[in-house]
């Protein structure tokens, strides 16, 4: 069979999970046919899904995992996944900020990554209830590596996460307190219906906190989180104003997140 070369090999797994998630399952001749690749390819396709635990393989196919809508992966597990895809995201986000700016940063593995960007840039205020992102910038600031004049960082209270966020009353209160020029909101799982949403109730009040606070508003997300589903929805994509996402979200997907969301930044 003549390969098809007009897709990217992350391209064409986002395709084949997408399928995975919107079917309920798929089998390899089937998507031989969809993708007009080998059997083999495939195969190392669901092969590479597989281990990143984003599908279980069976028989002749794969499925989707089934995993619960209040799972709650920790930091460590999380920052292992799309290393390449986070940190194109983060350079892409980045470049949104102007310095002198008053940003707000949620938890999350692609946020950490931003912020590592976000050293760089002179004069920030930056409020954000995620530990791993606070370290960054005190590390920086330590290194000698931050920028000049430095940014000021604000760690909210709270109770600690899975994912080393700080949320629940406290935190609430101090971010609804405050006014940002930009918030970037990372997330467990993004879709059409759902919007943006995590599997812990309390992170997603403290989110949602983080977006009524905010001017503009800008969502972090690889394209593994399209179509997963915590239990508990912070963000509609009507609230978003900019989705930063990288290449392998699919084009019939991006068409449809464009509909709802003023500005699709595809990082990469």
């Amino acid at each position: 069979m003549a390969e098809n070369s007009g897709l990217l090999a992350e391209q064409r797994r986002a395709l084949i999970l997408d399928e995975v998630r919107r079917r309920g399952g798929v089998r390899v001749n089937e998507l031989t046919r969809k993708l007009n690749v080998s059997d083999m390819t495939i195969r190392r396709d669901l092969d590479a899904l597989a281990r990143q635990g984003m599908l279980e393989k069976v028989h002749g196919g794969a499925v989707p995992v089934l995993e619960a809508s209040t799972h709650e992966p920790g930091f460590e597990a999380k920052s292992a996944l799309e290393l390449s895809a986070k940190e194109e995201i983060a350079e892409a986000a980045a470049r949104l900020v102007a310095p002198g700016s008053a940003v707000a940063l949620s938890g999350g593995t692609t946020t950490y990554a931003l912020a590592h960007h976000l050293v760089r840039i002179e004069g920030l205020t930056v409020v954000t209830n995620s530990v791993r992102v606070a370290d960054v910038f005190e590390h920086a600031a330590r290194q000698g590596t931050a920028a000049s004049p430095p940014s000021t960082v604000v760690l909210t209270g709270g109770v600690r996460t899975p994912s080393d966020a700080l949320v629940g009353p406290i935190a609430d209160r101090a971010i609804r307190s405050l006014h940002f020029d930009l918030l970037f909101l990372g997330c467990h799982g993004i879709s059409l219906e759902a919007g943006l949403s995590t599997p812990n109730l309390a992170e997603a009040e403290t989110n949602r906190s983080f977006v009524a606070a905010a001017r503009r508003v800008i969502a972090v997300a690889d394209h593994t989180k399209w179509g997963t589903v915590g239990l508990s929805t912070f963000a509609s994509l009507a609230e978003i104003d900019t989705l930063v996402t990288d290449s392998g979200l699919p084009a019939e997907i991006r068409s449809a997140v464009a509909e709802h969301v003023r500005e699709v930044v595809i990082a990469g």
